[in-house]
């Protein structure tokens, strides 16, 4: 299943994605794709809807908005792909990195993304997104962290370099401006996903390709992740975990090269669709 949000900012209204391809609407069953939806069992609720008898949206011309509202957290994975971490001059961490996204950052799979002030340095990320489906306190094992996901989504992780990494202190700086969370187009539940650690992913900036990669290169697998947070922090229904990149970042090409105004980044996961983003300054 494939849940979708249609709308302008603060309006989106939930739908659905059908087999056929059709937009279906499902505001009048369920308010909104928030914690609440998922705590309560909404995914089960959706299920059992009779797709027949729900309005048809059509997107031409609508906006997408992120497939889950604002989340209470962003928790974002660095160095998670080997070869990434090489690129980036750093060793293959013993443990996940972990930081903060503000929740905030989270936006529209084609909106806009804004250069920060100051910005010498905005990147690209291509990731997986994980989507919380049930409170994870204390997961005992990573077997057991399936039963906690919703779903997955598209994410741009987009960071601004110069905040993150020579501006002292942690990396939530670099990561947490305006805009520099595109998910979606849609969350796919994880029934229909299948393996987390099998999906081809990409990234153009101006239709040159930078990134190629795979979620199979991951250091830590989906799994891992969602028991390792468990044991620091509580995840909530509708939190969302981004996973990591491949390589093939601006900070990794020879010589370095960073996102303007004006640029356009294209980019997408097998089986989760695609995003295109245009840039802009703040």
């Amino acid at each position: 299943m494939k849940l979708i949000r249609v709308g302008e900012p603060g309006l989106e209204k939930p739908a659905i994605v059908a087999a056929d391809g059709r937009v279906l609407d499902v505001s009048a069953h369920v308010r909104d794709y928030d914690s609440a939806f998922f705590e309560a069992g909404g995914l089960g609720k959706l299920r059992g809807l009779a797709t027949g008898a729900l309005p048809e949206i059509d997107l031409k011309g609508r906006r997408t908005g992120a497939p889950v509202a604002r989340p209470y957290k962003v928790i974002g994975i660095g160095l998670n792909y080997a070869d990434h971490a090489k690129e980036s001059g750093m060793p293959i961490p013993p443990e996940p990195v972990v930081f903060m996204k503000a929740s905030n950052t989270v936006s529209g799979p084609c909106d806009d993304v804004l250069i920060p002030r100051g910005s010498q340095k905005t990147d690209w990320e291509v990731e997986l997104g994980v989507v919380i489906g049930r409170t994870a306190r204390y997961v005992p094992d990573p077997g057991a962290a399936a039963a906690h996901v919703a779903g997955y989504c598209i994410s741009n992780d987009v960071s601004e370099r110069n905040f993150q990494l020579e501006r002292g202190g942690g990396w939530d700086k670099g990561k947490s401006c305006e805009t520099f969370n595109p998910l979606g187009p849609w969350l796919v539940t994880a029934d229909e996903v299948g393996d987390p650690q099998s999906l081809g992913m990409w990234l153009e900036v101006n239709g040159r390709r930078v990134q190629t990669g795979n979620t199979r290169t991951m250091v830590f697998g989906v799994h891992h992740l969602v028991w390792y947070l468990s044991q620091f922090m509580v995840l909530e229904p509708g939190d969302v975990i981004t996973t990591g990149t491949p390589p093939g970042v601006g900070l990794g090409q020879k010589p370095p090269w960073y996102l303007k105004a004006g640029d356009v980044m294209e980019l997408g996961i097998d089986g989760l669709g695609r995003q295109r983003q245009t840039c802009r300054q703040a």
